[in-house]
């Protein structure tokens, strides 16, 4: 390496160290809300394997509330491609159950929208696709700088300040930050520079996951096309379509004692396609399906998130999701603190609110990962009668394991911050589940969708930081102005029809920047206390 003199002038307000999905999104998040940042990314060109292949409903309202969620919709696969998962023997042998999923063209013209839980529903599309959308937009946002091949080497923290030392090109330079965020993934250079360690099960189910080119592929598909093909040759696979036609990620499971050092990637395709095709390999990857949370999320002034905080089996893509949620939790708890309308201390309620939703969601995911890569029984690849009848009994477990692994509402709908201390009047023992969810408004939840008179969402209507929605006219929200005016705090106040009594039990709801809802009630409160206590300030009194 070449040492040159290292200046301290370089100041940066926020630093991001990657620029995956979390860190583009916390990114986005911040500049939009006027806070300089910079993203470093070691590596000069993304990786050629697909990685996610799903983001979420929860990600795509995200998406929605920073101005891109139609464009990420429209990328990916074509619009009219089904984005159906089939269970089958083999791709070319008998199907034992399917799910039936619409395509990106049906949501995007609203094709049912009235019976949908939110504006947005989840959309099916390879990271590969995904994240030059998410840095297209980025790179053009005022004072957000990306610099790859930038890689971390050091942290220094101080009480004011961090000192990240980067090296560029063989060049080292200290950046003067006053925080950093680790969204450097599974092997974050962030957490070790912390001495942070992930807690949980190391090892859950190994994968061989290769990425082919195959026309020929795409053509025995679209006989019946769908998005996943579930197929149980020797091994249990996953065939994904990336493209809609010739690109194709193979996904093979194994036991997590298996070596898979000696498995052949030609004949795992052969395997589950149930015959062999004509195809290019572009990428192979040996990986292990692991449920790990850190510790800690934050050491001082360094946060961490998305993979660098939790990684987990894919199963319904909740890694990414999960990280994309980070970024929204913590993107305007920085921003608040750095325009001045929070203390610092605010920000140590973002480990005590995600880490309790990450612990859940890994426990949840490896249930269900262990339900779904069960093994079924070998005669289902038999013929005649005793065939079909061994597919018929697999199918009824399949009907009770798989739905909501690919509608996981609960994951994006019902995960909370119910005991957060930012949140007012929450359910501490609220339990969050995979599939199920309240469309009913809760104090830490995120506030349910419902169309308006003019279609836009009830989330459409929300203001950039904190939300007064009132329900009833009759009731004064003067009190609220005052208090947030003297406090510095922006708030927003929006008038909803009073047409949803039951979805929005209460005279007021008060709602986070990130749509969560801080507090709910009525009118015989402090609204100053309690705007003291969402922006991190004291305790209010339990309403």
């Amino acid at each position: 390496m070449k040492h040159q003199s290292i200046s301290k002038d370089d100041s940066v307000d926020i630093l991001i160290v990657g620029a995956g999905p979390t860190g583009l999104t916390l990114a986005i998040d911040l500049a939009r809300r006027g806070v300089a940042c910079r993203v470093i990314e070691a590596t000069e060109q993304r990786a050629v394997n697909p990685r996610c292949n799903t983001t979420s409903a929860r990600s795509m309202e995200i998406f929605r509330r920073l101005g891109i969620a139609d464009e990420i919709r429209s990328a990916g696969l074509p619009k009219d491609y089904p984005t159906s998962i089939q269970y089958r023997t083999t791709l070319l042998g008998e199907e034992i159950f399917r799910i039936d999923l619409p395509s990106a063209g049906d949501v995007l013209t609203g094709v049912g929208n009235e019976h949908w839980p939110t504006p947005e529903p989840q959309h099916r599309i390879s990271q590969l696709f995904l994240e030059p959308v998410l840095e297209r937009y980025a790179s053009g946002l005022p004072g957000l700088a990306i610099e790859r091949g930038a890689r971390l080497l050091e942290l220094r923290q101080h009480d004011d300040h961090v000192e990240a030392v980067v090296d560029s090109d063989g060049t080292t330079r200290v950046l003067r930050c006053a925080y950093v965020v680790g969204c450097d993934g599974a092997h974050s250079t962030v957490r070790r520079q912390c001495g942070i360690r992930y807690q949980g099960v190391d090892a859950i189910q190994k994968f061989v996951s290769t990425f082919v080119r195959s026309p020929e592929l795409g053509r025995l598909a679209a006989r019946d096309p769908a998005w996943t093909y579930w197929t149980y040759g020797r091994r249990l696979a996953s065939l994904i379509a990336i493209d809609g036609d010739e690109l194709w990620l193979n996904h093979v499971a194994f036991p997590p004692d298996h070596d898979t050092d000696h498995e052949d990637p030609e004949l795992l395709l052969a395997e589950a396609v149930g015959a062999e095709v004509e195809h290019e390999v572009l990428g192979v990857v040996r990986w292990t399906g692991r449920q790990l949370v850190a510790e800690r999320y934050h050491d001082g002034r360094v946060f961490l998130a998305g993979d660098a905080a939790h990684i987990w089996i894919p199963v319904g893509g909740f890694g990414m999701n999960a990280g994309i949620q980070d970024a929204a939790t913590l993107g305007w708890m920085l921003a608040a603190v750095h325009h001045g309308w929070a203390p610092p201390d605010l920000l140590t309620a973002y480990e005590k609110e995600r880490k309790p939703v990450g612990e859940q969601f890994a426990s949840a995911v490896g249930s269900a990962a262990r339900a779904s890569l069960a093994d079924p029984s070998p005669d289902i690849h038999l013929p005649g009668p005793e065939g079909e009848q061994a597919r018929a009994e697999f199918a009824r477990r399949l009907a009770t394991t798989e739905p909501q692994r690919y509608s996981p509402d609960g994951f994006s709908f019902g995960y909370h911050y119910a005991s957060s201390p930012l949140v007012v009047g929450g359910e501490q023992q609220a339990v969050m589940s995979m599939g199920a969810f309240q469309e009913r408004a809760q104090a830490g939840f995120r506030l349910p969708h419902a169309w308006l008179d003019d279609d836009r969402s009830v989330l459409d209507v929300l203001g950039p930081d904190f939300t007064l929605l009132r329900t009833d006219r009759g009731v004064d929200v003067e009190p609220w102005v005052n208090a947030a005016r003297e406090r510095g705090i922006p708030l927003t106040v929006v008038d909803l029809p009073g047409r949803w009594p039951e979805r929005y039990p209460a005279a007021l709801l008060l709602v986070r920047p990130d749509q969560h809802i801080a507090w709910m009630g009525e009118t015989d409160v402090a609204p100053g206390e309690l705007l003291h206590t969402v922006t991190g300030r004291l305790v209010a009194h339990k309403q």
